[in-house]
């Protein structure tokens, strides 16, 4: 049986998902313990996914480059069969503000982005890859969020405005239908949800358990239209239900066939 990975790639927001309530942690519990069917050039496999966190707090595409032959290295005998990438959130700050170290401009963002789904590609070409969006910006949350860390000395300008983020939005899925992937409008998706700025978002950025609530619904949501939905997903082993107390090898004998 082999045990390929789902990778969820990307920056804090990916990062810190395997917090209680994150998104990451909640996708890896829909995946435990499911198994399911791929075509290899030789023979139908068993693939057991497991969920593995590749995120890097403060990143942005620019700086992500430098990590592709580190985490996906080409010559890998086990390349990830699915992917998660989720950046935009850092590259979209303000030039002439506090984050301005992070800023990349729009149109590198989205040959950024290209370049790392083309080294996906190149490990793997059957990899599913997920391109997310950066979720909106409460702009008032922000600057309440740098008052608390700075006082008086907060500047009175988020470093992050909902309008940029948006622009960078756009263009991750404009890369998205130009290569034919897969992808997850969140900057969009949840501002259609009233109170959005403090229901999904802890400092105007990062998530909330509410705000990773939807990241996981959205991701099971795109997975499952794809090949790889949970629901449908036998078990690895039998469960503990099928299990003969008195015979128990016979519901591994059935399953291990």
């Amino acid at each position: 049986m082999m045990r390929p990975e789902i990778l969820l790639f990307g920056d804090s927001i990916t990062q810190q998902s395997f917090r209680p309530g994150g998104w990451g942690a909640a996708l890896a519990d829909s995946y435990s313990r499911k198994v399911s069917l791929f075509l290899t050039v030789n023979a139908n496999q068993e693939m057991l996914a497991d969920v593995k966190v590749r995120g890097y707090g403060g990143y942005n595409t620019r700086w992500a480059l430098f990590l592709l032959q580190h985490l996906f290295p080409l010559d890998s005998k086990k390349p990830p069969a699915a992917a998660t990438i989720f950046f935009g959130a850092n590259d979209a700050a303000v030039l002439g503000r506090t984050g301005e170290r992070q800023h990349v401009p729009v149109e590198e963002y989205k040959e950024n982005l290209r370049k790392i789904v083309l080294h996906l590609k190149e490990c793997s070409p059957t990899i599913l890859i997920v391109l997310i969006t950066p979720p909106p910006v409460d702009e008032d949350g922000r600057n309440e969020f740098a008052q608390s860390l700075y006082g008086k000395d907060a500047s009175g300008l988020p470093e992050r405005t909902n309008e940029v983020t948006g622009v960078y939005a756009k263009k991750c899925i404009e890369l998205a239908e130009e290569m034919g992937l897969r992808s997850i409008n969140l900057w969009s998706a949840m501002q259609e949800t009233e109170g959005w700025q403090k229901k999904f978002l802890s400092d105007g950025l990062h998530l909330t358990p509410e705000g990773n609530a939807v990241v996981h619904q959205q991701v099971v949501k795109v997975f499952s239209e794809a090949w790889l939905s949970a629901a449908e997903m036998p078990y690895d082993f039998p469960h503990h239900s099928e299990i003969d107390g008195k015979n128990p090898e016979k519901a591994f004998q059935q399953r291990c066939m």
